[in-house]
């Protein structure tokens, strides 16, 4: 489990197809020292277990599934990288809880200057909208970050200069893709509603 605050920047050392999956090799961000075989990294806001540590990241398999939901299947070398390792029992929550599951993709709509951040618009499937709700929280890319003004099949997001700072927020433009994960507790109220009818 994530919080959605992103602790790292890395970037893509090596992508390699294999048939139906992938081997993904990240660098940079964080410290190798401190990495487990096992555990969990968020990774432009997918799960993906640690397989193997290297000396300046680490080494993680992509399934199929992955490579089909999310958008780690289009990575190429020197792409850069979201990266937040999971929570600790007392860890402070700053964002939402993010579980890495990367619902679908969205397309970025425009980026347009508001103050001194940006007004960042997202279109998405239209299934996904059941989930959008305005003061919401949404992971985009693994960044925590709170909707509004949800219309139709888009949502916008206010950045400020930090996020645009420390994510890959920051270099993105129009037409690129981005990974989509519901906040939690959206999807269980959903499906307790759906139940109940």
């Amino acid at each position: 489990m994530f919080s959605g605050i992103i602790e790292a920047l890395g970037h893509v050392a090596a992508f390699e197809r294999r048939g139906d999956d992938a081997v993904l090799t990240v660098e940079g961000g964080l410290d190798p020292a401190e990495l487990v075989l096992g555990e969990s990294i968020a990774t432009n806001g997918v799960c993906l277990t640690v397989r193997t540590v290297t000396e300046s990241g680490f080494v993680a398999d992509l399934s199929l599934e992955t490579l089909q939901r999310s958008t780690l299947g289009g990575l190429v070398p020197g792409a850069r990288l979201n990266l937040e390792r999971s929570l600790r029992v007392g860890d402070r929550i700053s964002g939402h809880f993010v579980f890495g599951h990367v619902d679908t993709v969205g397309t970025i709509v425009s980026f347009e200057p508001e103050g001194e951040g940006q007004r960042l618009t997202i279109s998405h499937p239209p299934e996904f909208g059941r989930y959008v709700a305005d003061k919401g929280s949404v992971a985009v890319d693994g960044i925590s970050l709170t909707v509004c003004e949800p219309e139709g099949n888009r949502f916008s997001i206010a950045l400020i200069p930090h996020t645009l700072e420390v994510t890959t927020l920051g270099n993105r433009a129009a037409g690129d893709l981005v990974n989509l994960e519901a906040d939690m507790l959206a999807r269980y109220a959903h499906r307790a509603l759906d139940t109940a009818r």
